[in-house]
């Protein structure tokens, strides 16, 4: 029985995570740098300890400190929420060592799925389709040369370590691979302190899905369905749906068991995401989140599930609270990310919010710890709401998005909000049809208009 969960993050997600404990009777724990002492999160917390300075390597990220807090607070258990430790083997098996619960996967889980290279031999041995590519990763130019004269060109070049893009390049023809591959290691070196590549098929025009899974550490699993997260801006989402308006009920069905047969085979506990390419029908597999998602709430609408509520259960050591015949979809829901930046530059707009106004009505939910005077501090992410709308069907979801838009205020900063309003008046999103490229030209294409 878990009692007081301390939170390690902050924001949207903190708030989130405060409510589903409150909702069953759990004591919550708040730690937060001294940029954050009058965030929301912190002032619903039963109680809070400040972990240090602002920059993040100095509390959000301070192992050192967040595990003195949790002894301070007496907590027996940290939910890391997203970002910032959520998918540090290091740290949870440091939580565990110190008998507190840890809210996520298994500390060796976190560590196979966190290397690409591994990720990839890991998916392959339980089932899941892989992107045709190096087995592992490739040390010299000849390797890679042969290794992309039998998949063909154009090729990616990725690094093991990381993501967001860096560390990876396109490779048109076999005259560009060398200097290409070059490229791709020392970015990835700077950037995460591994110069380790490997090389798979570049696919020309693919959608981005994930499917929502959970384990219960025991061989039970369930998927909840997939997300569309193709709308994307240097690999980084701005909007999602769910269900995909790309997949068929038979591709839903066909894949959704395969990584529900996958997770199971992996004995994996709690929340995870399995993300796929997906091009012409077929699923390639890319990596697995072994954490919450920011786009959790999209699956939330469509299934009627709380998915941190079920993270806590299973931390404890309860069973599944449903069997995959029992999970049941309905609807169609949207997520809009609301960033404070600039919408037509993205350039970050920290600062205190003047107005605050959350929209409401049939389908609108808002995950935000924003309010009116609060300052959104410069050191963080720029995540500043999460829109959620639900429809019985997509139409009447993206119209119910239009209204909710219309009707969130924020003054004081600028927001991205805009962003989301012309991009659900475009014909392509309308129809659904959109890949991971689009919102990119679509961009540039509104730049020079």
């Amino acid at each position: 029985m878990i009692r007081k969960i301390l939170i390690a993050n902050r924001g949207e997600i903190a708030l989130r995570i405060h409510r589903a404990a409150h909702d069953m009777g759990i004591k919550t724990v708040a730690v937060h740098s001294t940029a954050d002492a009058d965030a929301m999160h912190v002032r619903l917390a039963d109680e809070a300890i400040c972990i240090g300075p602002p920059p993040a390597a100095d509390s959000y990220l301070n192992v050192a400190n967040i595990i003195a807090a949790a002894e301070i607070a007496q907590a027996d258990a940290i939910h890391p929420g997203y970002g910032f430790l959520s998918e540090n083997a290091r740290f949870a098996g440091i939580v565990e060592q110190h008998n507190i619960a840890w809210i996520g996967p298994a500390p060796e889980h976190i560590r196979t799925m966190g290397d690409k290279v591994e990720a990839k031999r890991t998916a392959a041995a339980i089932g899941l389709p892989l992107v045709p590519g190096s087995d592992g990763a490739v040390t010299s130019v000849a390797e890679a040369q042969k290794v992309a004269d039998a998949i063909g060109y154009p090729v990616l070049v990725k690094a093991a370590s990381g993501g967001g893009g860096r560390g990876m390049k396109v490779v048109p023809d076999a005259g560009s691979l060398g200097p290409l591959m070059a490229q791709a290691k020392a970015e990835a070196k700077a950037a995460f302190g591994d110069d380790t590549v490997y090389l798979e098929k570049y696919l020309s025009e693919p959608r981005h899905i994930e499917f929502q899974v959970f384990g219960d550490g025991k061989g039970n699993a369930v998927h909840l369905g997939e997300r569309d997260c193709s709308l994307q801006r240097r690999h980084q989402k701005v909007l999602e749906e769910a269900p995909s308006p790309a997949l068929s009920p038979a591709q839903r069905a066909e894949m959704g068991e395969v990584v529900r047969s996958a997770v199971a085979k992996l004995g994996y506990r709690g929340a995870g995401t399995m993300e796929f390419l997906f091009e012409d029908g077929k699923f390639y597999f890319i990596e697995m989140n072994t954490r919450l998602q920011v786009e959790h709430p999209v699956t939330e609408a469509i299934t009627g599930l709380d998915l941190v509520a079920m993270q806590i259960m299973v931390a404890a050591g309860e069973p599944l609270p449903l069997t995959q015949d029992e999970v049941r979809f309905a609807g169609h829901a949207i997520e809009c990310r609301i960033n404070a930046e600039d919408p037509a530059t993205f350039a970050p707009s920290p600062g205190r919010v003047v107005d605050f106004h959350a929209p409401g009505g049939p389908g609108v939910r808002v995950d935000s710890a924003l309010y009116a005077g609060y300052r959104i501090p410069p050191y963080y992410d720029s995540l500043i709401a999460k829109l959620i709308v639900y429809g019985d069907d997509r139409e009447q979801c993206r119209m119910r998005l239009k209204r909710a838009l219309e009707e969130f205020i924020v003054t004081g900063v600028k927001t991205t909000i805009p962003l989301h309003q012309a991009l659900l008046d475009d014909p392509d999103f309308i129809r659904g049809d959109y890949s991971i490229k689009w919102l990119e030209r679509w961009l540039a294409a509104r730049a020079e208009a």
